[in-house]
């Protein structure tokens, strides 16, 4: 990948146009929440890999850890990229949300969760295991709402729960939209990257008619963008024409910093708190709580 210059997130003015050609607003700083709870859970939604999910569970959790949020990560791809990307090997783990979802006798959800660098955020990590989940859960009575059932006892002690999903609108996807308040979808700037949107579309719209009415599109997040480039300008022109508002106005540009952090095993935020991309994802926190309601 090649690296973009902190100038390019920097230049231009509050009121002046974005990447996205929408005047750059001002988003104000969160206060610090007085109390906790209940988690607003969100799901992190692509059918297509390598589109930026995991950094940005990683780094937007940590953002939002920041200013005062307390945040649960879910890890629930069975790569185990989300819980490698906190420096955690998920290969060992005795216990991990496959255990949860399978309801597995004397196994607590506070017997899975673990801490973080960062503090105020904590994950539910995964690893293999997790892939024999769908199989295990085809015949299940409500299969849909297993992981509903297994967060259910955290999410009074956090404000934002974030589910990194794996790239497939399998039964695991399926199961994190039934149990979200809202997605949100990381969306490469990449021709390839727009051919699976309508698909996505079509399955957030039957998970919100048969088992979710209440599950809401956050927006979609522009990333790996490179502005020097054309095709990424103008794919990031046909997201605005299709998608308008839900489009956030905070675009994550492409930067080898990112899997530097991953490599490191840390957030961009704790890894170059001054870089590009930390500024990028403290920007986004600020935007996304300001379209969030106050309480559910």
């Amino acid at each position: 990948m090649t690296a973009t210059t902190d100038e390019t997130w920097t230049a231009g003015s509050p009121g002046a146009l974005g990447p996205t050609g929408r005047p750059r607003p001002v988003f104000p700083e969160p206060p610090t929440p007085e109390s906790h709870g209940p988690a607003r859970v969100v799901a992190m939604v692509n059918q297509k890999g390598g589109v930026g999910k995991t950094t940005t569970t990683i780094n937007l959790g940590a953002a939002l850890a920041e200013v005062g949020q307390k945040v649960l990560l879910v890890d629930f791809d069975p790569q185990g990229a989300l819980s490698v990307g906190l420096g955690i090997d998920p290969r060992p783990l005795e216990t991990t949300i496959y255990d949860l979802l399978m309801e597995e006798p004397d196994v607590t959800a506070e017997d899975v969760l673990l801490g973080t660098s960062v503090e105020g955020m904590d994950l539910l990590p995964s690893n293999i295991f997790l892939s024999g989940a769908e199989i295990r859960l085809v015949n299940e009575v409500a299969r849909e709402y297993a992981l509903q059932r297994s967060l259910e006892p955290l999410l009074p002690y956090y404000d934002i729960c974030l589910i990194d999903c794996q790239p497939s609108l399998g039964l695991l996807t399926v199961n994190a939209l039934t149990c979200a308040h809202s997605v949100m979808i990381p969306l490469e700037c990449e021709f390839f990257a727009l051919r699976g949107v309508a698909l996505l579309m079509e399955s957030i719209s039957k998970v919100q008619e048969r088992l979710n009415k209440n599950l809401e599109i956050d927006g979609l997040l522009a990333t790996m963008y490179d502005p020097r480039t054309l095709h990424a300008r103008e794919v990031l022109a046909t997201i605005m024409q299709g998608f308008g508002d839900k489009v956030f106005h905070t675009v994550i540009n492409r930067t080898v910093r990112f899997p530097d952090a991953t490599l490191a095993g840390e957030p961009i935020t704790q890894f170059d708190p001054g870089s590009m991309g930390a500024t990028a994802y403290r920007e986004l926190a600020r935007e996304v709580l300001a379209r969030w309601p106050a309480r559910l």
